[in-house]
Parts: C-alpha cells; sequence; structure tokens
C-alpha cells in the first residue's frame, strides 16, 4: 500500500510539473506561440511608460533605464497577485532594431509574470488582455512618468461618469483619442482611469434634464395641493384670524373684569 501511494504521488508531481501555467508549484511558461504572436507597436513614447487601452486589450511600452528586469502582476480577488498572460512580447534597442521573443526570457510565476529583455538599455514591450470600462494596472515601475491612451470615443471629462487616479494628471485630444498623462513621476502603488462613451454625457444629461423638469412639475402640483386645501379651510371658517381686540383691546373676557 505505501508503495502505492509513493507511485501515486509521483505521478501526480510529474503531471502537475508537465502543466506549465497551472502547476501546483506556481510557477510555468508562456508559449512560444503566442509570446510570438504579431503586433505593431509606437515606440515613439514620451512617457516612462505608455499604455495602449482598446476594447479588449492593452498595449505596455516601459522605458528600461538600466533595469534588467521587469516584474509585473496584475491584482485578484483578496488582495492576491497573479501573472500577467502576455502576449506580443518586443524589444527595442537604442539604435531602434526591434528583436521578437527569441531574444527575451519570459517566466511566469504563481504571483507575477518575469521579463528578462537582452539588455537593460532600451524599451519593452508586450500585449496583455483587459474588458471593461476602467483600466487599473499596478506601477511596475516606482516613480517614472505614465501615459494611458484610452479607446477611440471615450472621455475622461466629467466627474460624474468618469474617474482618474491618482491626481496631478493631464488629458489632451490626439488622433480622435484621449491622452492621459502623469508627467511627473508617479509614487501611487497603482494607477486607474475610467472612461465613459462620449454619447453618455448627452444621454446622462437628457436623464437629469428629464428628472428635474419632473421634480419642478411634481413641486407645482404640491403647492397648488397646498392652495386648493388653504381655500377649502377658508371657506369652512377655520382659517378665521381670532385677535386680541375680540377680547376687549387686550383684557379679560366681559364679565371677568
Amino acid at each position: 500500500m505505501n508503495r502505492r501511494l509513493v507511485l501515486a504521488f509521483g505521478l501526480f508531481a510529474v503531471l502537475a510539473a508537465s502543466a506549465g501555467c497551472t502547476s501546483i508549484f506556481g510557477s510555468g511558461s508562456i508559449s512560444d506561440e503566442r509570446l510570438g504572436q504579431e503586433a505593431s507597436y509606437d515606440w515613439e513614447t514620451n512617457q516612462n511608460v505608455t499604455y495602449n487601452v482598446t476594447s479588449d486589450q492593452y498595449q505596455a511600452i516601459y522605458k528600461m533605464d538600466e533595469k534588467t528586469t521587469l516584474e509585473i502582476y496584475q491584482e485578484e480577488t483578496l488582495g492576491e497577485h497573479g501573472p500577467v498572460e502576455i502576449s506580443s512580447v518586443q524589444f527595442q534597442y537604442p539604435n531602434d532594431t526591434v528583436v521578437g521573443h527569441d531574444q527575451i526570457r519570459v517566466k511566469k510565476t504563481k504571483e507575477q509574470t518575469i521579463i528578462t529583455p537582452p539588455q537593460s538599455e532600451g524599451k519593452l514591450a508586450y500585449t496583455a488582455p483587459r474588458q471593461g470600462k476602467t483600466f487599473a494596472v499596478p506601477t511596475h515601475l516606482n516613480d517614472q512618468t505614465y501615459e494611458v491612451i484610452i479607446p477611440k470615443g471615450m472621455r475622461v471629462d466629467m466627474f460624474l461618469l468618469s474617474d482618474v487616479r491618482p491626481g496631478s494628471y493631464t488629458s489632451e485630444m490626439q488622433d480622435e483619442r484621449v491622452h492621459v498623462v502623469w508627467d511627473e513621476p508617479v509614487s501611487a502603488d497603482s494607477i486607474s482611469v475610467r472612461y465613459y462613451l462620449a454619447r453618455d454625457k448627452f444621454l446622462f444629461g437628457g436623464v437629469v434634464g428629464i428628472a428635474l423638469v419632473a421634480g419642478l412639475i411634481g413641486l407645482a402640483y404640491f403647492r397648488m395641493q397646498i392652495r386648493e386645501l388653504e381655500q377649502k379651510r377658508e371657506e369652512m371658517g377655520l382659517n378665521a384670524d381670532i385677535s386680541d381686540d375680540d377680547f376687549g383691546g387686550g383684557g379679560p373676557p366681559p364679565g371677568m373684569q
């Protein structure tokens, strides 16, 4: 029986070790096919870190600046960290030469994805999946400048429908897309941009307008009801004005003097 248990445990360990990213030991790999997927990156970035966000994915470009590795992760439930399923990894040398995944080492652990470029000077880029109208990512490089390019048709200029953190950012329109920029080093643990579809502002304005008109109508109806009630009370004599003159100019009633 003990021998069977040992053999069973050994087989389980082998299967787990060969399971790649689903390994119980928390480490694995991302396939060469995924890492080598074609992608076109805009390497002409002005900030240290740039995120180009679309509806279902984002492209990240980092200026390494003598950093030999880049450790990235994503926030998961209960505050835990998990690896990022990246693809299309590329590296640009200072002379603008771009190389692909075959010269970049990528390792995935239980809590993060570790990317090692061929050298520490240059720009590192990758693509990762996303969804929703909020883009949030940890600041993997501390005290660096950041830029987030949100999807076409989206806006961040209405506080009730959008939210950008941390503050001290600027936003401008370039090529029909809003660029949210932190041109001063960011010390926060993460950045977050919640945006809205431009037409939602008009829908929201319409809803607010309708609610305001309905409120005014309700107020007018309420005041009309109050006036009708006052008129009925006057007709019934319930609003008669009883003054002190009825008692002899403020003295006691007749017979009481």
